[in-house]
Order: structure tokens, then sequence, then C-alpha cells
């Protein structure tokens, strides 16, 4: 399912910690109240092209499966936006925690 931009929207379901050799970025999108859903989480490359967007599920989870490297996660909410960088260096989960402001 997506929205009108296009961004799939994520599902609250819980990631398997063996990714099968894949790399995973995955977080939370919060705000001054809590978990952000539907704010729209974009990954981006260590030049900072856009490579992919989704939805955050309503409880805020996204995930994206990307190649090892380092990547800029940003969140944009009608409240706000925010961005963290994360460093994934080969397969496995790779956590990262986006705060909009």
């Amino acid at each position: 399912m997506t929205d009108g931009c296009g961004a799939p929207a994520q599902t609250a379901t819980a990631i398997d910690e063996d990714t099968r050799g894949q790399v995973v970025v995955a977080g939370k999108v919060t705000g001054a109240d809590g978990p952000l859903g539907g704010a729209f989480v974009r990954l981006l490359d260590g030049g900072g092209e856009f490579t992919g967007e989704v939805q955050a599920s309503p409880e805020g989870d996204f995930r994206f499966y990307a190649a090892p490297g380092t990547w800029t996660v940003r969140a944009l909410h009608r409240t706000g936006s925010g961005e963290a960088s994360v460093q994934a260096g080969g397969p496995g989960v790779h956590r990262v925690a986006i705060t909009v402001a």
C-alpha cells in the first residue's frame, strides 16, 4: 500500500536478526510526544543522493534493504524533520533512531 507520493507504508513487523546476508537499515521515528507514525523516511547514500523512501508504520518503525556503506536517514513529518547517519559495514540489522523537531 502506498500514499499519494508512492512511498510504501511500513508494517509493524519484527525484523529478524538473521538477515540472510542482507544489509538492513531499520529504526524508529519519534517526536516530542513519542512515535511518529506516517512520517516519510528517506534513505540517502554517502554522497547525499536520494536512494529510497518509505512511510513509517503507525508505531514509527521503518526499514530499508541497502548495500554496505554510510547512509543518512531523513524523516519528514508535518511536525518537523530530523535525520541521523548510520554506518552499515556489512550484513545484519543496523539500527538508527530519528528524532523529529
